[in-house]
């Protein structure tokens, strides 16, 4: 029985871990972009990030920044999904750092 219980301590442990590693890991990429959308346009993010959903903004990540602003505009204006955003982007920035 203390055998069953370590088992299931062990693995909601390891869950726990891991959830909390992409939680951390997605709040760095929105503050990725907000920062990369300041040093482009030299406005806050915040104010049009409420117009987008994680899912467009983690696709936005992948934007070199000649393309991000454009890109940016472009979803907003015909509510692009993520799928469609990446497949807009010319010149793909990978991000080989996700956990």
């Amino acid at each position: 029985m203390f055998a069953v219980l370590f088992i299931i301590l062990f693995c909601l442990a390891f869950m726990l871990r891991q959830h909390y590693a992409l939680t951390l890991q997605n709040r760095l990429v929105k503050l990725e972009l907000r920062y990369r959308y300041f040093v482009l346009t030299g406005k806050r993010f915040e104010i049009i990030e409420t117009q987008l959903n994680d899912g467009q903004i983690f696709s936005l990540r992948f934007a070199p920044d000649e393309e991000l602003i454009p890109l940016i505009e472009k979803t907003i204006a015909e509510n692009l999904d993520s799928k469609s955003i990446k497949k807009a982007i010319i010149k793909w920035k990978p991000d080989y750092e996700r956990v």
